[in-house]
């Protein structure tokens, strides 16, 4: 997406959308024997791709594993709570970038039409 067209939107709605992938993969591995959770510092990673990153190489540069508050005798560092909570806040996050795009496609169309 292009930076000029969507601004800052197009690259945030790329990053969580690579968060997304992480977190649910988070999730999917809740019962995994020494699954390592991680995230993404949606911060970090839009900063790098804004400064010309892809998405995909900026996602996973930050992409760091999580320290649970509860050690699991598996090896496992998922803990639901913490994963359902950053996916709502994320998905939250993704809902109104996407509707920050949305708006303005509907302006350029207007534009467009001579509305």
């Amino acid at each position: 997406m292009s930076n000029g067209l969507f601004g800052i939107h197009g690259a945030a709605l790329e990053i969580r959308s690579q968060r997304m992938g992480v977190l649910s993969s988070n999730i999917a591995n809740a019962a995994t024997p020494n699954y390592k959770a991680r995230d993404v510092d949606f911060a970090a990673a839009l900063e790098a791709r804004l400064g010309g990153v892809d998405s995909e190489r900026a996602a996973g540069s930050v992409a760091s594993y999580r320290i649970p508050t509860m050690a699991s005798l598996d090896g496992n560092t998922v803990e639901m709570a913490t994963e359902q909570a950053a996916f709502a806040e994320n998905a939250v996050a993704y809902s109104a970038t996407l509707g920050f795009l949305r708006g303005r496609v509907e302006t350029l169309t207007r534009a467009i039409r001579g509305e």
